[in-house]
C-alpha cells in the first residue's frame, strides 16, 4: 500500500460509507418490518417471498371473489322460493278451479288473483341483487330481462297481462374462488323461469345443403365449428357431441334441422360473426343482439316459460273450462314446479360449494402468511441490537477519524 498524507482518510472514508450502508439497511428493516428490501440483500429469498405475496394476492381476491359470490347466491335462492311459493298457491288454485262445483264467475274471480300473483313472479324475476344488478338478467346485468304486455282479454273484467316478453340475458356471471376454478354467481332468466323443453323446427329444406366455407356458431355458449363441405348431418353430429344442452335431428318430413333442449330452459342460438349456417338452415335470422330471442319468421318453436304457463291457466279461468284447468292448465303448472325445484338444488349446491370454497381459504390464507412471515419478516429483538451495534459502530468511527485527521489551518485555507 502507497504510503501518502489521504490515505488514512480515504480509508476512513470506506469504512464510513460501509458503515453508513449497514446502519441503513438496519434501519429499512426496522421501519418496514422486512428482512429483504432488495433482491441484492438475499435474492434467492426475494423471489421466494414474491412467489409467496403472489399467491397470498391471490388467496385473498378468491376469498372476497367467493364471499361475494355467497351473497348474491343466497339472494338468488331466497327469490326462488318465493317463486315456488307463489306457484304453490297457483296450484291450489287451480285445483280449486278444476273442482266443478264453482261457476264461471268464481273461475274468474280466481283468474284476478292468479294475474296478480303474475304480476308479482315478474317483479321477482326482475329483481336486483345486492350489488344493484338484476339477479335474473346474466351478463347483461342492468337490462330488465322481463317486461309485462298488458292489455284485454276474453272474459276479463279490466285491463290483463296478456304477454310476458323475454329480452334475452344472456349466460350467468362467473366468478374465480381458485386459481382457475370458477362457479357461476347466478342464474339466468331463461334457465330459471322456464317450464318446458324448447323444440325449433326449420321449414327450410336442406336436403343439399352444404357448407361454402369454414364457420361457426353458438348454441347456449358452446361454440360449434363446421368446416367447408360439411353437410346437415354432420351439423347435427358436431351439435350432439358439442356438449350444450339440446339434441338435434334431422325432421324427416320437412328435412331440415330440428333442435330440442334436454332440459326446460330458453336455448340461445346464434352465428359467428363471419358465418350465417343457422341464418341458411332456417333457423335465426340476423339480429343485432344475439342473445335475445331470434328466431326464423318460418320456423316453428315450441316451449313455454314460466309466465306461459300461468297465463294459459288464468285464461282456462276466465273461460271457465274446468277441464282445462284440470288437465293442462294443472299439468303446466306442474312442469313450471318441477325445473323450479331443479334450478333451486342447483342454486342450492352452487351455495355449498361457494361456502366449503370460502371456508378452506379461510384456513389456507394464514398458512400462507406465516410462511411468507418466516421467509421475509423481520425479528424485531435481532434488528434492535444490530441497528444499536451498528450505530455504536458508527459513532466510534466518526470519533476515531476525528483524532486520526485533525483538521489543520491549511484546511480552513483550502
Amino acid at each position: 500500500m502507497r504510503i501518502a498524507n489521504n490515505v488514512p482518510a480515504l480509508l476512513t472514508h470506506i469504512n464510513m460509507r460501509s458503515n453508513d450502508r449497514l446502519l441503513s439497511q438496519s434501519m429499512n428493516r426496522l421501519s418496514t418490518g422486512l428482512r429483504i428490501n432488495s433482491a441484492r440483500e438475499d435474492a434467492a429469498g426475494m423471489s421466494i417471498a414474491n412467489k409467496l405475496t403472489f399467491q397470498l394476492t391471490g388467496l385473498e381476491r378468491a376469498s372476497d371473489n367467493s364471499k361475494h359470490g355467497i351473497s348474491l347466491i343466497q339472494t338468488a335462492e331466497g327469490a326462488l322460493n318465493e317463486v315456488h311459493a307463489m306457484l304453490q298457491r297457483i296450484r291450489e288454485l287451480a285445483v280449486a278451479g278444476a273442482n266443478g262445483i264453482y261457476s264461471k264467475d268464481d273461475t274468474r274471480n280466481m283468474a284476478v288473483e292468479v294475474n296478480e300473483l303474475l304480476k308479482e313472479l315478474v317483479s321477482i324475476a326482475n329483481a336486483t341483487g345486492p350489488d344493484g344488478k338484476r339477479l335474473f338478467a346474466g351478463d347483461k346485468a342492468f337490462t330488465e330481462p322481463f317486461r309485462i304486455v298488458e292489455g284485454t282479454v276474453e272474459g276479463g273484467r279490466e285491463s290483463l297481462v296478456v304477454n310476458v316478453e323475454y329480452r334475452g340475458s344472456g349466460p350467468a356471471r362467473r366468478a374465480e374462488i381458485h386459481e382457475n376454478t370458477y362457479t357461476e354467481l347466478d342464474i339466468g332468466g331463461g334457465e330459471a323461469f322456464w317450464a318446458e323443453r324448447m323444440q325449433i323446427f326449420s321449414a327450410v329444406d336442406a336436403t343439399n345443403w352444404r357448407a361454402l366455407e369454414d364457420g361457426a356458431f353458438f348454441i347456449n355458449g358452446h361454440e360449434i365449428g363446421v368446416r367447408a363441405g360439411d353437410t346437415l348431418p354432420a351439423v347435427v353430429a358436431k351439435i350432439n357431441e358439442s356438449g350444450a344442452a339440446v339434441r338435434a335431428s334431422v325432421d324427416p318430413s320437412s328435412r331440415g334441422l330440428v333442435i330440442t333442449g334436454t332440459n326446460p330452459h330458453l336455448i340461445r342460438m346464434e352465428d359467428r360473426q363471419d358465418s350465417r349456417i343457422l341464418e341458411e338452415l332456417g333457423i335465426i335470422r340476423f339480429n343485432n343482439d344475439p342473445s335475445a330471442p331470434n328466431w326464423d319468421s318460418s320456423a316453428r318453436v315450441a316451449g313455454g316459460s314460466v309466465f306461459d304457463m300461468v297465463l294459459r291457466l288464468r285464461d282456462g279461468m276466465l273461460r271457465g273450462d274446468h277441464d282445462y284447468i284440470g288437465g293442462l292448465g294443472i299439468s303446466g303448472i306442474d312442469l313450471a314446479l318441477g325445473n323450479m325445484t331443479t334450478r333451486l338444488t342447483d342454486v342450492g349446491s352452487r351455495q355449498e360449494r361457494a361456502m366449503m370454497t370460502w371456508h378452506r381459504l379461510n384456513q389456507e390464507i394464514p398458512n400462507v402468511s406465516a410462511m411468507l412471515a418466516r421467509e421475509s419478516a423481520v425479528d424485531m429483538v435481532t434488528a434492535a441490537t444490530d441497528l444499536s451495534m451498528m450505530d455504536f459502530a458508527h459513532r466510534a468511527t466518526l470519533q476515531t477519524a476525528a483524532k486520526i485527521i485533525p483538521p489543520t489551518l491549511l484546511d480552513f485555507l483550502r
